[in-house]
């Protein structure tokens, strides 16, 4: 609450908020994202990359929704295409109520007024920041861009560094060589504030920093969540961070999502078998449950070529005819718990189909 005083900021629903709290803040439907390999004599299509292949969730508002996966599943892709750095191919993305369109004539919400109400946390602290500006003016850049003047921006900025933690009189004139990858992250966070964004995208906003930085950084998010009424899209692969900052997790395979829910149900009650493998993978430290053999082996498949039916079947160890000729679709769990698996089907013609289900 201290942070959203500070900058003036009313916690109440905004006019931004069309739905209420009913109302899904971003529903993306069936959205793919391909990649075309270019070869040969004359430089065509030679195969494509699915890096997102039939994508379909709800971020609800005020939540924070993390999303999991191996290397290459498309977590990155997914939030670009949340972002709109990227267009999907194919499929649909509602925020609020209203479709993102490339202008207002089509019916939806401008990518402008999309783009001022969705920020993004990258990564890489230090390339996501001008090494040329100073920090006071890469976070004001953007609300000066929307029309708010300049002397009114630098405040906005110097507030918003106060609100991460860095003392605007020690750091505002700073450049991004001059501070630690922690503090440049806090940076980064506060320039994402600085439109009053209604959804923050994090894609893998700790991972680069050790682990007392990463504990202040994940907390500092959990404080401004609260205090600015934000709702989050948190991708990571530590799951033990996922699980300590997400309301619901989303846990995708080669482009797909094989299982998503509330955190508990996730880490608790796993229903696919790679989620199973991902929780099995986390290191104990009790000498009596460490693993002598490792929970999953193997690679991903290719996105060029992935195998038919259930794309995680090559590495299952329940995996059987009908997972290669079917691919299954979402049974639902209860409590919002979903999993695309052929056991958790009933009738599914999977032999633990009705164990799983009973």
């Amino acid at each position: 609450m201290r942070f959203a005083v500070l900058l003036g900021m009313d916690l109440d629903p905004t006019p931004d908020d069309r739905g209420g709290p009913a109302q899904a803040l971003l529903d993306i439907r069936d959205i793919k994202r391909h990649f075309p390999i270019k070869g040969g004599f004359f430089g065509g299509t030679v195969a494509t990359v699915r890096a997102v292949d039939g994508v379909s969730f709800t971020i609800r508002k005020g939540e924070t929704l993390g999303i999991v996966g191996e290397s290459g599943c498309g977590k990155s892709t997914t939030a670009r295409l949340l972002m709109r750095l990227m267009d999907p191919d194919v499929g649909s993305m509602i925020f609020d109520g209203e479709g993102v369109a490339e202008n207002t004539q089509s019916g939806g919400i401008a990518l402008k007024d999309y783009r001022r109400q969705v920020q993004m946390v990258f990564q890489d602290s230090y390339a996501s920041l001008n090494p040329r500006l100073p920090i006071e003016d890469s976070i004001a850049f953007a609300p000066k861009v929307h029309g708010l003047p300049d002397r009114e921006a630098r405040e906005r900025a110097r507030e918003l560094l106060a609100a991460v933690g860095l003392a605007p009189a020690q750091f505002a004139r700073r450049y991004p060589h001059e501070l630690s990858g922690g503090q440049r992250q806090r940076v980064n966070i506060a320039r994402a504030l600085a439109l009053r964004p209604r959804l923050v995208i994090l894609d893998e906003p700790v991972s680069a920093l050790d682990k007392s930085v990463e504990a202040q950084v994940l907390n500092l998010l959990v404080d401004l969540k609260e205090s600015f009424g934000l709702t989050y899209a948190f991708i990571s692969h530590d799951l033990n961070v996922v699980q300590y900052i997400s309301d619901r997790v989303l846990v995708m395979y080669l482009g797909k999502v094989v299982e998503m829910g509330p955190v508990d149900a996730i880490y608790d009650r796993p229903a696919h078998p790679y989620t199973q493998a991902l929780l099995a993978s986390r290191p104990s430290m009790d000498p009596g449950k460490r693993r002598m053999e490792p929970p999953l082996t193997g690679d991903p498949p290719n996105p060029v070529n992935p195998p038919s039916g259930c794309r995680f079947r090559t590495r299952c160890p329940f995996a059987e005819d009908v997972c290669a000729a079917i691919e299954p679709a979402s049974a639902d769990l209860g409590a919002g718990h979903q999993a695309a698996c052929h056991m958790a089907l009933p009738g599914s013609g999977h032999s633990k189909a009705l164990q799983v289900a009973a």
